[in-house]
């Protein structure tokens, strides 16, 4: 039985900034008088206040700032940032957010300042570079996803799905169809069914039959006049390719429906099969899960939405074109309109276009593949401790459950995940999808070397072997204990909301 490893892809938390002291807040390191630079004097005349502010929105007294070096302040920050857990430091097997490293080369294509520098309001004749840079990664996008054009506006992938569903309402609105409903998987992301109820239709939930696949005959049941579409991903939330893919495409086809593809596990398929081949009518993809931009944070994101040729005419607008060299925006016909401020989070677009001429056509291939291998290896490695909730060979990610262990000895997913924080692991997703009792999803990743994972095999299996033994299965329910913050109370978390470090919750 092991405890602390230094680990390739992991951290050990034997390091001082792992440890559990409070580390200082930025007020007692000040010192009156320290600064951390100097503004020279613009001899601009100041200008009171008062004379164009209301007297009660004055404060009476100086804000309390903290006064610091930058040495200092510096050295602050950079303590903080090393207490948390990022992609850059270690693996981050979160299953279906797709948490990977991301090259810098990608970062430093998006920091060249003639493409940072260009402001979101320059007319199309001073973003011409931008312009032709949008169209290069539709184009891209497309090729990927068998689709016939694409819009890059939406900022993120729910975004996206808003998008998709709001191009899929003007369609049947044009049709002069009466549909109500959308069809979602109950294995689906929660982030589904909010976006069904925001574009105003019903939510109709499908089962999953024994293989973890959506459930064929309760579907064909499902389906009539009313189905606007449904909403899949594939592979799906359970790292299942779905097998009868045609047969529900042509399920919903038959009654006028679209298929909407949720490319939240596109990291799987890219180079090998296309939603569009499959009968996908509307593809969404995550730049920043797949194509190089940091995951996770609060942003930035990136949810292009990729349509069929019969949707073109609906996409958002204002859409960039080249035409005979030069770039411009247009409005499509029948535009939804303008689905984000400006056009998207440019960066992000950088970022991906650079990571796709970088890998180019066959690199990307192997990047799906390489992130199928990686999954189904460590799935292997650790299956006689954590038996997998469906026992298929998977894609990019898989589930287990701990079922087991906490009938038995009473430690639950949740245990696992906190132990391997102290571990120098992130922890996967727990308790997704909810049709999985005690679910740990893992996803590794193309990036985690075969030494990172066959360390990470070795640790969960050591927890594992640590459940069953009666004092070390206390100390897994109450950890982590090497980490800054020790286990919380989650569900108070989540119910109260502190907005600051002085609030009582």
């Amino acid at each position: 039985m092991s405890t602390l490893k230094e680990a390739p892809g992991g951290r050990a938390s034997s390091s001082p900034l792992m440890g559990g002291e409070v580390e200082p807040t930025i007020f007692e390191f000040s010192h009156s008088g320290r600064r951390t630079g100097t503004i020279r004097n613009s001899r601009v005349e100041q200008v009171d206040p008062k004379d164009f502010l209301p007297v009660e929105f004055l404060r009476s007294e100086k804000v309390d700032l903290p006064e610091v070096s930058e040495r200092d302040l510096v050295a602050h920050f950079m303590r903080l940032t090393h207490r948390q857990y990022a992609v850059d430091l270690g693996s981050y097997p979160l299953g279906s957010c797709t948490m990977k490293y991301n090259p810098k080369l990608a970062d430093a294509v998006a920091s060249n300042a003639n493409l940072s520098g260009v402001h979101p309001q320059t007319p199309p004749s001073g973003a011409q570079g931008w312009i032709e840079l949008c169209v290069e990664l539709e184009r891209y996008l497309t090729e990927i996803t068998g689709m016939a054009a694409a819009t890059l506006a939406p900022a993120a992938g729910a975004q996206g799905e808003l998008t998709g569903l709001l191009i899929m309402k003007a369609y049947h609105k044009d049709r002069g169809n009466h549909k109500t409903t959308i069809l979602i998987p109950d294995s689906a992301h929660g982030t589904n069914p909010a976006s069904v109820t925001l574009a105003g239709y019903k939510v109709v939930t499908v089962p999953s039959d024994e293989r973890g696949l959506v459930d064929l005959e309760k579907l064909r049941a499902l389906v009539n006049d009313e189905v606007a579409g449904i909403m899949l991903t594939n592979p799906n939330t359970v790292g299942l390719f779905e097998k009868d893919i045609a047969e529900i495409a042509k399920a919903i086809h038959d009654v006028d429906g679209l298929l909407y593809y949720d490319g939240a596990n596109l990291n799987a398929i890219v180079g090998v099969a296309r939603p569009g081949d499959m009968g996908f009518d509307i593809v969404h993809s995550n730049l920043h899960k797949t194509f190089a931009t940091p995951h996770g944070g609060g942003g930035p994101g990136s949810g292009p939405v990729a349509v069929a040729e019969r949707l073109t005419r609906f996409l958002p607008g204002p859409y960039p074109v080249v035409v005979d060299g030069v770039g411009s925006w247009i409005t499509p016909e029948k535009s939804i309109g303008r689905v984000h401020s400006f056009y998207g989070n440019a960066v992000v677009y950088a970022r991906a276009l650079a990571f796709m001429k970088a890998l180019g056509a066959e690199g990307l291939k192997e990047m799906s593949e390489v992130a199928v291998l990686n999954a189904n290896y460590l799935k292997a490695k650790i299956a006689d401790y954590y038996p997998a909730a469906y026992d298929e060979t998977c894609m990019h990610e898989f589930v287990v459950t701990v079922a087991g262990l906490k009938k038995n000895y009473g430690v639950r997913a949740l245990d696992v995940a906190k132990t391997l924080l102290d571990r120098g692991y992130h922890a996967p997703t727990v308790y997704f999808p909810l049709i999985v009792e005690e679910a740990l999803m893992i996803e590794p990743t193309e990036t985690e070397s075969k030494a990172t994972l066959d360390c990470l095999a070795e640790i969960l299996i050591d927890i594992a072997i640590e459940a069953t033994n009666e004092e070390s299965s206390e100390a897994l329910k109450h950890g982590p204990n090497r980490t800054p913050v020790s286990r919380v109370d989650e569900a108070r978390a989540a119910r109260v909301l502190v907005t600051t470090m002085d609030a009582k919750g």
